[in-house]
């Protein structure tokens, strides 16, 4: 009664963290079982790691999926895909509600939290509508790779990939089953298409795919207006995946990947790149091969992620349209942030520049811990120093949950993948939920002094 008790009382965002936790665990767990890996072993902290970055919906990898692991443990890594792109909480609150039994007034608070940005009645309908719109994405993309595969696999092989990677794909993910991801499909226009559409779908968030549900679909509600989110993540999200792909196509054109491929097909490996970059971890080139200054770019959409409520990491669209509509506002000697027509609380705006500060730290703390640590790796014959970019570019990866690498992962020391492990579970949960959990959501009034101005920039 004690532990029922304590759990009662604690923080949503610390039953958040907690589901994560133990789910990872149990994953961890499951994967070091003898008929989980085709070695029948697999050491503690790769077992660990593997297991975060599943539920994390990640995608990094310590070993390769697809040769290291037996079905069985292909099955328990898509399940914790699954488990953890949904949230733990949301499926729980789906079941209870279906089997007729009441749900908490904290796991309504939780729900509320991931896929609501106001107050609304119907968080329950919200809930079933996620459940139910994943499940039939899901599906319609599995027949699509399916078809995609069954021209060079067994049928049974065929729908078992189209399954995996539609479901690692929806959750922005990034798990494949072959060694070089989508490498050797670059030019395949339905798996990338088909691919492409499960990221972006998965990765807009779900109160904006219920938001444009309820307005175009719905009889009843078709007279309601988009909100200002909705309307956000849309604008942003064409703008970031068409400058992402032009950009990337700019600075590469000349590069050896471009090497022999079509204007088509380098448009095509461009839009890839630009969307997967920004959340899901898929990629069509090698990463290791592209440009520095590509991979500066890449770091800078990986650092935006994903949107609200999504499956995906990252600091979010939102948070980028907010702030650049910030500073446009002061410039222009405004005292409010205004978008479509509707002002911004300062409350939001306040805390969107605290979740990029202690974003921008924590990336910072991380990098400087895995520098700290031994930066050589045994490379073939002698030994190769990973630098500082390689570095950051995994940092960011794992923090806005992305799973793009430049081919160090499995190089790390023991030390640097716990490192990379805690900030996946930071950037899954959120820095704010995180940050809640340690120092509390409860406001202190202070003390209030006269004010006296100091100089700035």
């Amino acid at each position: 009664m004690p532990n029922r008790s304590r759990m009662l009382k604690m923080h949503p965002a610390a039953l958040v963290l907690l589901s994560f936790l133990l789910l990872i665990l149990t994953g961890a767990l499951l994967l070091m079982l003898n008929i989980s890996t085709t070695e029948g072993h697999i050491s503690w902290i790769d077992a660990l790691f593997t297991a975060t970055s599943a539920v994390c919906v990640t995608g990094l990898i310590v070993v390769d999926t697809g040769t290291f692991f037996t079905t069985f443990g292909q099955w328990v890594i898509l399940a914790l895909i699954q488990l953890g792109g949904l949230g733990v909480m949301t499926i729980s609150v789906a079941l209870f509600t279906w089997i007729g039994r009441s749900v908490s007034i904290r796991h309504r608070l939780i729900m509320q939290d991931l896929f609501a940005h106001t107050p609304r009645q119907d968080i329950y309908r919200l809930v079933r509508s996620v459940i139910l719109f994943t499940l039939a994405t899901e599906s319609l993309g599995a027949i699509l790779l399916t078809w995609h595969w069954s021209r060079e696999l067994p049928l049974n092989q065929a729908l078992y990939y189209g399954i995996f990677h539609s479901i690692s794909a929806f959750c922005n993910a990034g798990f494949a089953l072959l060694p070089d991801s989508m490498v050797r499909y670059g030019g395949s226009w339905l798996l990338n298409l088909t691919v492409c559409s499960l990221i972006i779908v998965g990765g807009i968030g779900f109160p904006v795919l219920y938001d444009l549900q309820s307005r175009y679909l719905d009889r009843k509600k078709k007279s309601m207006r988009l909100s200002v989110q909705t309307k956000t993540v849309l604008l942003t999200t064409v703008l970031l995946i068409a400058g992402g792909a032009l950009t990337f196509g700019l600075l590469e054109s000349g590069s050896p990947i471009f090497s022999g491929k079509s204007l088509s097909e380098r448009c095509l490996v461009s839009l890839f790149q630009s969307i997967t970059c920004r959340t899901a971890g898929f990629n069509t080139v090698d990463i290791g091969a592209l440009r520095e200054v590509t991979i500066v770019m890449m770091i800078s959409l990986m650092f935006v992620g994903a949107s609200p409520g999504s499956c995906g990491g990252g600091v979010k669209t939102t948070t980028l349209a907010l702030l650049f509509s910030f500073v446009i506002s002061r410039i222009r000697h405004k005292r409010r942030v205004n978008m479509f027509r509707k002002s911004i609380p300062e409350a939001t705006v306040t805390r969107s520049m605290s979740l990029v500060i202690l974003s921008t730290a924590i990336i910072n703390l991380v990098l400087f811990m895995l520098l700290l640590s031994d930066s050589y790796i045994s490379a073939g014959e002698g030994q190769t120093k990973i630098n500082t970019l390689q570095y950051l570019f995994e940092t960011v990866s794992a923090f806005a949950t992305v799973g793009l690498s430049t081919g160090i992962t499995s190089f790390l020391t023991t030390w640097d993948k716990y490192w990379i492990v805690l900030v996946m579970i930071i950037g899954r949960i959120g820095v704010l939920t995180f940050s809640y959990i340690i120092v509390g959501t409860d406001a202190s009034g202070g003390k209030e002094y006269s004010e006296e101005n100091m100089m700035i920039g």
